[in-house]
């Protein structure tokens, strides 16, 4: 019979196709034979392929995070942002970014960081720098924040210890009394004590290994304000504050306060605040003994714009990051 053998009761198929159409699926051509597999469209449960959108065609913020995610991952900022018009800062050979020293430096978090990058709110050397990726050296390297001053060297040390009573304002003492030290705790850096407070004298100290800060904010030039808390003989009679806002005159020269209030006027015992940014020794108990009201008690309560607040006699605890640039605010850094 034409068009095959008929063996076994039924028909063989020829080999040969002869032009005609396959006679088996398997034997069809795949529309992606020849194609790479790791190109081939995957479909799950035969949805329909989607397009997926362009960056014309996400919301402003996605694009945003996307340009901050890409600044932030990819190894080859300084040569992405080269000739950048944003700002013309020169980044530092092998420095990080600048968002990384920030966060670092404990100003914010590293996306907080950015932000404020883009505002134009940062500057590295007297320029601003809008540029996420752009490199500094954290030891060498003036970063301000809204013009404050942002420390970002690790090896910085800040702290504010409250001195009690009978503690001698030095880290060693050769006839063995309490000293700063003792409260001070082990740091990996060595620090010392920012000017002094009298034996008797209690109060915020800070302590340091910033040379060029401590020498600041003891130096009269730069008037960086201490604060006192006194109890006196009381009353203090409204002319003896008059007499000590207008100047008193001591053995080694004239003392001015920068400020004098009585805070508590009891016919036994008063309290008073003396603020002055000069550190003679014994100044305030000097000053109030030549105007006929001795010191019983007194306390130094505030260096600058760092204040004792909550803590505890005997205890010390680290400046923040913004501490820090307060502190170099006033002491003209």
């Amino acid at each position: 019979m034409q068009g095959g053998d008929k063996r076994g009761g039924g028909y063989q198929r020829r080999d040969d196709n002869r032009g005609g159409r396959p006679q088996n699926r398997d034997d069809r051509p795949r529309r992606d034979e020849g194609r790479d597999p790791d190109q081939r469209p995957i479909r799950r449960d035969h949805a329909p392929v989607r397009d997926v959108k362009s960056e014309n065609q996400l919301s402003k913020a996605a694009r945003e995070r996307l340009n901050a995610l890409r600044a932030d991952y990819n190894p080859r900022d300084e040569d992405r942002h080269a000739g950048d018009p944003r700002d013309t800062y020169t980044d530092v050979p092998n420095g990080i970014r600048l968002q990384k020293a920030l966060a670092a430096a404990g100003v914010a978090s590293r996306r907080a960081s950015e932000e404020m990058i883009a505002a134009g709110r940062v500057s590295v050397d007297g320029q601003i720098v809008r540029r996420f990726g752009a490199r500094v050296d954290p030891e060498a390297s003036e970063i301000r924040v809204d013009d404050m001053r942002v420390v970002t060297a690790p090896d910085k040390l800040y702290f504010a210890l409250n001195k009690p009573r009978g503690v001698v304002s030095t880290m060693w003492d050769p006839e063995g009394r309490p000293t700063l030290a003792d409260y001070a705790g082990q740091t990996a850096e060595r620090i010392f004590h920012v000017g002094r407070l009298d034996t008797e004298t209690e109060g915020l100290i800070l302590l340091t290994n910033d040379g060029d800060l401590a020498n600041r904010l003891t130096h009269p030039r730069y008037k960086v304000i201490k604060t006192y808390v006194a109890k006196v003989d009381g009353p203090v009679p409204h002319r003896v504050v008059r007499q000590i806002e207008k100047g008193v005159e001591l053995d080694d020269g004239p003392v001015k306060v920068d400020s004098f209030r009585v805070v508590d006027n009891d016919s036994d015992q008063a309290m008073v605040e003396i603020r002055l940014h000069e550190g003679r020794k014994h100044i305030v108990r000097r000053l109030m003994e030549a105007v006929g009201h001795p010191v019983a008690d007194l306390a130094r309560t505030q260096v600058g714009p760092i204040d004792l607040n909550n803590l505890r006699l005997g205890t010390m605890r680290a400046l923040s990051s913004r501490e820090v640039g307060e502190l170099y605010k006033a002491a003209g850094l």
